[in-house]
C-alpha cells in the first residue's frame, strides 16, 4: 500500500507507527466509543492499512514499532488469521464495524480496552504478553478458545453479548465466552465482569488467580459459568458474583481459594453450583444468601469446607465428599437437615464424615450427636422388628452415646421400687434366718444382674409385688444388655 493512498487520518496512523506514538482521534476524553459509527472520516481508518502496518509495516533503526491508538473509527474487516507480527496493537475507545479475526496470529500484546466490537474471533491465537479487552463492550460471541496468552487477561468491566436483553426466563442463553483449553501464565482478571450468556473455560489452565469479584454471568436456564477440568495456580474468586445459570466447576483443581463470599447463585430448576469430583484447598460461601438451585459436591475432595448451614439448599448430593476442616462452628444439630436433603438419601459415610470434622475440631459431644444422628437415621430403613430394637437403644442410652439416659431410668425404677416394697415389705423366705429388710438394696438386687446384696434370696414378694420384681428384673437386664451394645459400639469407632 502507498502511503500517497491514505487519507489525513490514516496517514497520521502511518506516520507514527515506527516510532510506536499515540495517536489520539478523541474530539472529548469522555466521549463513549458507542457512538462510533457516527464518527467522520477525520476519526476513520480502514482496516486493510492497520493489516498492512501490522504485518509489514515501515521501521525505523534505533526505534520501536508499534500500533497505539485511541477514539479511531474501523471500517472494514481486520483480518489477520495466521498472521505474525512483532508489534503491540493498541486500539483503545475505538469502534469497529466488523469482527476482527485474529486466528491462530502470533502477537506481543493485543489491548481492545473501552472499545466497541460487534465480536473477537481469535481461537489459538498467541500473545507474548497480555490480552486487556477491559471496559471492552462485545455484543457477540468472544472466541479465544485455545490461545496461548504468556501474560494475563483483563476483562475488568467489560459486557459480553448482546446487552440489555433481559435475563429473565426460560430459555438458554448462546455462548459469549469461550476461553476453553486456554492457557494463561498469570492471571485472568474480571472483576465487574458482565456476560450476557455462557461463559467457558473448559480444561483452561491458570498459572495465577482467576478473579470474577462482582461479576454478573447470566445464562438462565443453561450455564452460566462452565469451567470443567479447569486448572488454577492459586485462587478462583468469584466474591460478590451473581450468577444465573448453572456454575459448573466439575472436576477442577484450586489448591487455593474457590471462594463464593457474599454471592448469589441462581438456578431454581437445576443445578446453582456444580463441583464434582474437584479437589479444592478451600471452599467459602461465607455470608451468601441461600443457593436457590441445587448443590453437588460429589466426590469433591476439600480441605476447608466454610459454609454456614443457612447457605445450603434443600437439594444437595454429598455422596463421596470429604473434607477436613468445616467452618464455622456450629452444633451439630444445625447441619443434620443438610444430610438429610441429599437426593441420593441415607449416605452412612456422610455422617462419619460431618462427625470426624466435629471430632477433629475437638468438640466430642457435637460427634456424638452425628453419630447419634446417623443411628436413628438408619433406624428406618431397617425391619420393623430391628427397628423396636433400635427404638430401644434410642430410648435408654441413646445408642450408647447418652449414657447418662441409663443412669436416669436406674434412678427412677430404684425410687419406684424401694417406694412400693417400703410400703408393704416382702415376707421372708426363712423367718429367723434372714437379714433385716432394706428396700433400697432389695429393689438394686432385683435390677442388677451381676451384683448380690443376699436381699433378692431372703424375701418372696407376692401379688402385685411379685410383678413388679418380674418387671424390675427383666427391665434390669435390658438395660445391662443395651448399655453393653452401646459402650462397644461406642469403642469400636474411636
Amino acid at each position: 500500500m502507498e502511503i500517497n493512498d491514505l487519507t489525513p487520518a490514516e496517514r497520521r496512523v502511518w506516520q507514527a507507527f515506527p516510532f510506536d506514538e499515540a495517536v489520539d482521534f478523541r474530539e472529548d476524553p469522555d466521549e463513549d466509543p458507542v457512538t462510533g459509527a457516527s464518527w467522520g472520516p477525520e476519526r476513520t481508518v480502514r482496516a486493510e492499512v492497520l493489516r498492512a502496518l501490522i504485518l509489514g509495516g515501515p521501521v525505523r533503526e534505533g526505534a520501536t514499532a508499534g500500533l497505539n491508538l485511541t477514539g479511531v473509527r474501523i471500517t472494514g474487516e481486520l483480518y489477520l488469521k495466521y498472521g505474525r507480527s512483532e508489534h503491540p496493537l493498541r486500539m483503545r475507545g475505538s469502534w469497529f464495524e466488523k469482527t476482527p479475526v485474529f486466528y491462530g496470529a502470533q502477537l506481543p500484546t493485543l489491548v481492545l480496552t473501552d472499545s466497541v466490537l460487534p465480536g473477537l474471533d481469535a481461537p489459538n491465537i498467541h500473545l507474548d504478553l497480555q490480552l486487556r479487552l477491559s471496559c471492552a463492550r462485545i455484543a457477540g460471541q468472544v472466541k479465544l478458545s485455545g490461545a496461548r496468552i504468556a501474560g494475563g487477561v483483563f476483562l475488568n468491566d467489560a459486557v459480553f453479548g448482546p446487552a440489555g436483553e433481559d435475563c429473565a426466563g426460560d430459555h438458554t442463553e448462546p455462548t459469549a465466552l469461550l476461553l476453553n483449553h486456554v492457557s494463561v501464565g498469570t492471571d485472568i482478571r474480571a472483576k465487574r465482569l458482565t456476560v450476557h450468556g455462557r461463559t467457558l473455560l473448559n480444561a483452561t489452565t491458570v498459572g495465577g488467580r482467576v478473579i470474577l469479584d462482582d461479576s454478573r454471568l447470566l445464562a438462565p436456564g443453561g450455564n452460566a459459568l462452565q469451567a470443567e477440568t479447569l486448572s488454577v495456580g492459586t485462587d478462583l474468586l468469584a466474591r460478590r458474583l451473581h450468577a444465573e445459570g448453572t456454575c459448573n466447576l466439575s472436576s477442577t483443581r484450586i489448591p487455593g481459594q474457590l471462594n463464593f463470599h457474599r454471592a448469589r447463585l441462581f438456578a431454581p430448576d437445576g443445578t446453582a453450583l456444580r463441583v464434582s469430583s474437584a479437589v479444592l484447598g478451600e471452599l467459602w460461601l461465607s455470608r451468601t444468601a441461600t443457593v436457590r438451585g441445587a448443590v453437588s459436591l460429589r466426590r469433591a475432595q476439600i480441605d476447608v469446607l466454610s459454609v454456614p448451614p443457612q447457605v445450603w439448599p434443600d437439594r444437595v448430593r454429598l455422596d463421596g465428599l470429604t473434607y477436613r476442616t468445616l467452618g464455622p462452628h456450629v452444633p451439630a444439630e444445625d447441619r443434620l437437615p443438610l444430610l438429610a436433603h441429599d437426593e441420593a438419601g441415607y449416605l452412612p459415610y456422610a455422617y462419619e464424615q460431618l462427625a470426624t470434622a466435629y471430632r477433629t475440631a475437638g468438640d466430642e459431644a457435637g460427634a456424638r450427636t452425628v453419630q447419634l444422628a446417623k443411628l436413628r437415621r438408619h433406624r428406618r430403613t431397617l425391619p420393623r422388628h430391628a427397628r423396636l430394637w433400635g427404638l430401644l437403644q434410642d430410648a435408654t442410652v441413646g445408642y450408647g452415646y447418652r449414657p447418662m439416659r441409663a443412669a436416669g431410668w436406674l434412678c427412677a425404677l430404684l425410687l419406684t421400687g424401694a417406694v412400693a416394697f417400703a410400703v408393704h415389705t416382702p415376707p421372708p423366705l426363712k423367718p429367723g434366718e434372714a437379714p433385716q429388710f432394706n428396700p433400697v438394696f432389695y429393689t438394686l438386687d432385683l435390677l442388677l444382674p451381676v451384683i448380690g446384696f443376699g436381699q433378692e434370696a431372703a424375701f418372696a414378694p407376692a401379688g402385685w409385688q411379685q410383678w413388679l420384681s418380674y418387671l424390675l428384673i427383666v427391665t434390669g437386664w435390658t438395660l445391662a444388655t443395651t448399655i453393653l451394645a452401646g459402650i462397644s459400639r461406642s469403642l469400636s469407632r474411636q
